[in-house]
């Protein structure tokens, strides 16, 4: 009732032609999914969200490696895991309210900052760049969602058991090697989860965009997501919007199949 009708119900209003009030919906057939494939600000704002991928891979990097530094005996290794995996547990509102205050083009701690050593021509409108916009959008997930994948990798990393490490060592391996053949391939379970995750957000992200620029400045942080809702709520075509949601999921499914066939080749 909760999950497949909805699912069935999206499929079936793709192929029809509803502004979302009117009791009565017109067949389009597949007039929408032509729609969705032929119009380019679509696919121009569904581009915008293989910068986020890029910067959710380097996410999923530097989770790892500061998963690997605080897995070893550091001082103060637990404090640093609180810090890193604090801004996960923050809400996504005030995250992104907090970023505006860093990135204000005006009044903004990062223009100041820059100002204050001299660097005035770095100090630019960072949400009013189509240049920099999504570059700054993804970096502040990145901020968030790091410490999430390190706590996944923290985690796969204390389950590898430290004999066959320690053997590896014995054996004559460097530390890096180590890491590259022996724990990596025991832990690629725990990385194709992690690249699972990030690959959905990252080609679902719609909080922060839709928060901090609405999709500007001219639409240059559109994302796929951010204009399928406009399509619904802003300009009442439901059936275009549903039709853009099916197009979403299955871009997902080909993304994700592609990712498991390339980390289970690493795997092996």
């Amino acid at each position: 009732m909760f999950s497949l009708y909805p699912a069935f119900y999206l499929i079936y209003l793709s192929f029809m032609t509803w502004d979302g009030f009117s009791p009565e919906k017109t067949w389009a057939g597949l007039a929408n999914y032509k729609e969705v494939f032929h119009n380019r600000e679509i696919w121009a704002a569904f581009s915008h969200n293989f910068v986020y991928l890029g910067w959710g891979l380097f996410q999923n990097a530097l989770g790892l490696l500061f998963a690997l530094l605080l897995n070893s005996r550091m001082k103060g290794r637990n404090a640093y895991r609180v810090v890193l995996f604090m801004p996960y547990i923050m809400n996504g509102v005030a995250v992104a309210y907090m970023f505006n205050y860093v990135f204000n083009s005006e009044y903004g701690s990062l223009n100041t900052l820059l100002h204050g050593v001299g660097l005035d021509s770095w100090a630019i409108s960072w949400f009013g760049s189509p240049k920099f916009v999504n570059h700054v959008l993804g970096f502040i997930t990145l901020w968030k969602f790091m410490g999430l994948n390190m706590v996944i990798y923290l985690a796969a990393l204390q389950s590898v058991p430290s004999e066959i490490v320690e053997a590896a060592r014995i054996d004559g391996a460097s530390r890096a090697q180590a890491i590259l053949h022996v724990i990596l391939p025991n832990i690629t379970k725990v990385i194709e989860l992690n690249l699972f995750l990030t690959i959905i957000g990252t080609l679902e992200i719609f909080d922060l965009p839709f928060l901090l620029t609405d999709g500007g400045p001219l639409g240059a942080s559109e994302t796929f997501l951010t204009m399928t809702m406009s399509t619904a709520f802003k300009f009442n075509n439901f059936g275009m919007a549903s039709a853009m949601s099916i197009t979403l999921i299955a871009a997902v499914i080909v993304v994700l199949g592609i990712q498991r066939f390339v980390t289970r080749r690493w795997g092996e």
